[in-house]
């Protein structure tokens, strides 16, 4: 009970600095606190996460707590059942102390909506957070739970994260069940964590790792906990390195290169064999990916006559996807499959590829927003994060960690993504780094 109250008061306090939480729900928290301090008392056997408090993004079904999709489309809806994510973190005994904010539907990098305060990085608030699971990084990061679910079709973890001084993973495909609502067809979308620790992030990812019936790319859960082989990486790695966006014309920022030099660096003092790569995606990538996130936006449900109140970029967006016939897109997938299987097949050598997360630090409030043209506003959304999306084609774990800090004192991520099921190493290979790096000691001004 201390716990949750202590979170709830510095929700209170600090959530209207940094736009972490969408919808608070005090009272069940407290309630679900008091059940779980039962269980305690009464000698139960417990999950570790037992008691921790957390939160749900605004994107997923919570039962008895409101769910907008961060827009005013959606306006009054509380479900009366859980996604599989939330009925797992309550199956871990975790206390969930909310939803956080998201941008529309998921479909930004950054989290200003018409329906709740942007989400800003506690280490700068006229800075974003990110997204489109930005509230869940702020929350985490300004310390207003212990660590969050998020979700991600082209980097909306690892973005928020980066942009928060946080890991956020995004699983392999089919490692973290979607359902049982969301209509999953181009596997661009899975559900994650943002945490700030490997093992933490190991451990959520533990009570999230289960394989749920019909799931249509579901993994079997791993023979070993990931936790267990967080703690236990113990060999030496090939690590394959590049930081050249596939799209020309693209600049990686000079603190973002330095944070793939740090990573490099440290990587190799380790004991790992650092080998720079070319990057094996064609520039026609983009164009695939933009294809198939379109269509992903163009078919959340909503009716007609509520499409004028969604913002330009998201209404943009589900025009251009609404604009994709069955045979274009049943072709897209098929061409975007192709180009998974040659990187995949170019890496095949190597346990872990790094990168930049971002080609930009954290970047001011509205830097992004262009609603006359909101096609003139994807192209710098994309040319800001050229390197996440990749992973989400191929199916390909990664996460983002936060191994340097800009003059100015914001966080900047590097990315390290894996062979598919191999989560258990990726993380490894990060608790490797926060053992040299020490961010979990890094904290920002408002903490």
């Amino acid at each position: 009970m201390e716990l949750t109250t202590h979170y709830l008061n510095r929700i209170e306090k600090i959530n209207p600095l940094v736009g972490a939480f969408a919808a608070v729900a005090p009272e069940a928290a407290l309630h679900a606190a008091e059940i779980a301090e039962r269980s305690v008392l009464d000698g139960s056997d417990l999950s570790p996460l037992h008691g921790v408090c957390t939160a749900i993004k605004d994107l997923n079904f919570t039962a008895g707590m409101p769910a907008a999709f961060g827009s005013a489309a959606i306006p009054h809806f509380v479900p009366e059942v859980d996604d599989n994510v939330t009925s797992l973190a309550r199956a871990a005994g975790m206390v969930i102390l909310g939803k956080t904010t998201t941008a529309e539907f998921g479909a930004a990098c950054y989290t200003e909506t018409a329906v709740a305060p942007p989400a800003r990085t506690p280490w700068d608030t006229t800075k974003s957070a990110g997204g489109s699971s930005g509230g869940a990084g702020a929350a985490v990061a300004a310390g207003l739970v212990s660590l969050a679910q998020g979700s991600d079709s082209a980097g909306s973890i690892r973005i928020p994260a980066s942009a928060c001084g946080l890991v956020g993973l995004k699983p392999s495909r089919g490692r973290v069940s979607a359902g049982p609502f969301s209509g999953e067809i181009i596997g661009l979308f899975t559900n994650g964590v943002l945490a700030r620790t490997a093992l933490d992030t190991a451990t959520m990812l533990d009570a999230l790792a289960v394989p749920m019936p019909g799931d249509p790319f579901a993994l079997p859960a791993p023979g070993t906990g990931f936790a267990e082989q967080t703690a236990t990486l113990s060999r030496p790695l090939r690590v394959a390195r590049f930081a050249r966006p596939v799209k020309e014309g693209v600049a990686v920022a000079p603190e973002c290169v330095e944070a793939w030099e740090v990573a490099s660096a440290t990587l190799q003092s380790l004991g790992h064999r650092v080998e720079d790569v070319d990057c094996p995606f064609p520039p026609e990538v983009e164009a695939v990916f933009r294809t198939l996130f379109s269509v992903s936006v163009a078919t959340v449900p909503l009716d007609p006559a509520q499409e004028q109140l969604l913002q330009p970029l998201t209404r943009w967006l589900r025009g251009q996807g609404e604009t994709v016939s069955a045979t274009q897109l049943t072709r897209t997938i098929a061409t975007a499959q192709q180009m998974a299987r040659r990187a995949v097949a170019a890496f095949a050598d190597h346990d872990v590829v790094l990168s930049p997360t971002l080609a930009l630090p954290p970047v001011p409030l509205g830097f992004f927003r262009n609603d006359e043209h909101p096609d003139v506003e994807l192209d710098g959304q994309a040319a800001f994060n050229p390197f996440a999306p990749l992973y989400n084609l191929t199916g390909q774990p990664a996460v983002t960690v936060p191994v340097h800090w800009s003059e100015e004192g914001l966080p900047i991520g590097v990315m390290l993504a894996g062979r598919a099921r191999e989560e258990g190493t990726l993380l490894g290979l990060v608790h490797q780094l926060e053992q040299e790096l020490k961010w979990p000691s890094r904290h920002p001004p408002i903490w």
